[in-house]
C-alpha cells in the first residue's frame, strides 16, 4: 500500500505562483509513475501532468504546458508541481496519483492505483 499526502495549496492572485508537493510513504515505495490531476467544481477530474520514475520524460495537459513544471525526488519519495502564471481557470482540487506499474496512458486516471486526499488551489482574478 502507498499513501500519498499533498500540500502547498492555497489562495493566490492571477499571475502568481504556487508549488505543490506530494509525499509518498508505505512498504517498499517504488512508484514507477506519478502524476497530478485536478477537479474543478462541477467538472470531472482531469489530467495535469505526469513523470516516470527516472524523470526522463514528462507529459502535460495542453492547458498547463509552459506554465507548470512537474518534478520528483525519488530519494525523498516526493513529487512536485511548480505552477506559474496561474489563471482563475486553474482553480481546483489538485490530486497526486501514483502506480507501481509502468503503464500507459499517463493521462488517464485508470492508470493510477493510489491517490492523495487533494489540496485546494484557488486563483482569484
Amino acid at each position: 500500500q502507498v499513501q500519498l499526502v499533498e500540500s502547498g495549496g492555497g489562495l493566490v492572485q492571477a499571475g502568481g505562483s504556487l508549488r505543490l508537493s506530494c509525499s509518498a510513504s508505505g512498504l517498499a515505495v517504488i512508484v514507477a509513475l506519478m502524476g497530478w490531476f485536478r477537479q474543478a467544481p462541477g467538472k470531472e477530474r482531469g489530467f495535469v501532468a505526469a513523470i516516470p520514475y527516472f524523470g526522463s520524460s514528462t507529459s502535460y495537459a495542453d492547458s498547463v504546458r509552459g506554465r507548470f513544471t512537474i518534478s520528483r525526488e525519488n530519494a525523498k519519495m516526493a513529487l512536485y508541481l511548480q505552477m506559474n502564471s496561474l489563471k482563475p481557470e486553474d482553480t481546483a482540487v489538485y490530486y497526486c496519483a501514483s502506480t507501481r506499474r509502468d503503464e500507459r496512458p499517463w493521462d488517464q486516471g485508470r492508470t493510477y492505483d493510489y491517490w492523495g486526499q487533494g489540496t485546494q488551489v484557488t486563483v482569484s482574478s
